[in-house]
């Protein structure tokens, strides 16, 4: 029987190299001469900070950010962007939290949405990922793609452990 691991996580080694990407551009960019912008990644609170003198600023810091994150096969549907916000005297700053694994919530929404699919195959949640597996291959990579873009999906959602 094929089956592969459903799971919800950012690549780390991508993300950084995507915050290394943006802070290049950010040093070679004309409009951020002279300026304190950047955007960091805490790796214990799972967050990236945006820290810049004012909003537009931090605004054109998370469009670069996210051009980034695009190019490097990084989604943003598991990100939770916060409002812009002081941050001292002269500076702004905005949070984007970075969500991994399935929370209650969640896992009832992929129950819910592989039921609605009409999926001919065992689904089970163990530790943090969903094992799916079906006796075909194509359609096992058929609801991965159905959840990967349904509507409903707040999370990010990677394929591994694929066996034949």
């Amino acid at each position: 029987m094929a089956s592969f691991d459903l799971v919800s996580k950012v690549n780390e080694m991508e993300l950084s190299n995507a915050l290394k990407n943006t802070e290049k551009m950010i040093q070679g960019r004309f409009d951020f001469k002279g300026s304190e912008a950047k955007a960091e990644y805490k790796e214990k609170e799972k967050i990236i900070e945006i820290r810049a003198e004012d909003e537009m600023k931090v605004k054109s810091v998370l469009d670069i950010l996210r051009t980034n994150m695009g190019k490097r096969g990084i989604g943003m549907r598991g990100m939770k962007e916060s409002q812009i916000e002081n941050s001292g005297l002269k500076s702004k700053k905005m949070t984007l939290s970075l969500t991994s694994g399935f929370d209650k919530d969640a896992q009832k929404l992929m129950n819910r949405l592989i039921k609605e699919s009409g999926f001919k195959g065992k689904s089970q949640y163990m530790d943090e990922k969903y094992r799916i597996e079906s006796k075909s291959i194509d359609e096992l990579q058929s609801l991965f793609q159905f959840l990967r873009t349904h509507n409903d999906m707040t999370l990010e959602l990677s394929m591994e452990n694929m066996k034949r």
